[in-house]
């Protein structure tokens, strides 16, 4: 953190980072592929929300695997892009902002995605071997279990954990374990399922 005389010259460009990961993270991917491919409003498919598992309920795994992408690539830009521009506070800080643009995008009235995409495409900026490590435990879990859901709860709780204690990366660690309390509040829907045995598995249309 700065001292308060660097303070005043450094907050202007976290504010502009912030603010650039939160445009780029608004960017509702899942919507607008499934809208030009003409599969209409997203919303109004199974869980109504507009990430990637969602999307994959229409059937379309192409349209799935191209909001999978861009919903990564946002994070990931906003990323390197403040990273190029302000350094590695500036690039977290556009990272958290990406995240938040994504949950809550101004265009859709602060309904956004879960987030679960936008943290790995996050994490590849920051640190790639963290993004490998997170998809590989979503991939154990979701073969072992075929809950998406479940799968971003356990990778994204582990993943402070790793970043600490394996990688010795403290500050990302730092943001990891906030995107990860953020995840888990927007998927709290999808705990009560789990607990209850209503949640959807992978590829099941809604």
């Amino acid at each position: 953190m700065p001292d308060p005389i660097s303070w005043g010259l450094v907050w202007p460009y976290y504010l502009a980072a912030l603010a650039l990961g939160y445009l780029l993270g608004s960017i509702p991917f899942g919507l607008l592929i499934t809208r030009m491919a003409g599969q209409g409003d997203i919303r109004a498919i199974g869980s109504g929300n507009i990430g990637t598992t969602n999307v994959l309920r229409t059937g379309r795994k192409s349209l799935a695997a191209l909001t999978l992408l861009g919903d990564m690539l946002k994070g990931t830009a906003a990323v390197l892009l403040a990273a190029r521009f302000g350094g590695p506070d500036t690039a977290v800080i556009a990272g958290v902002g990406a995240f938040l643009g994504h949950l809550f995008p101004v265009w859709l009235r602060f309904k956004g995605g879960k987030g679960v995409a936008t943290y790995i495409g996050i994490l590849i900026g920051l640190y790639w071997p963290a993004a490998l490590a997170f998809a590989a435990i979503w991939i154990v879990v979701a073969l072992a279990f075929r809950y998406s859901s479940l799968s971003a709860l356990v990778a994204s709780l582990v993943m402070p954990l790793l970043l600490w204690a394996v990688f010795n990366r403290v500050q990302i660690a730092e943001v990891s374990a906030l995107l990860t309390v953020l995840l888990w509040i927007m998927h709290r829907e999808n705990i009560a399922r789990l607990l209850s045995g209503r949640e959807g598995k992978i590829g099941q249309k809604g």
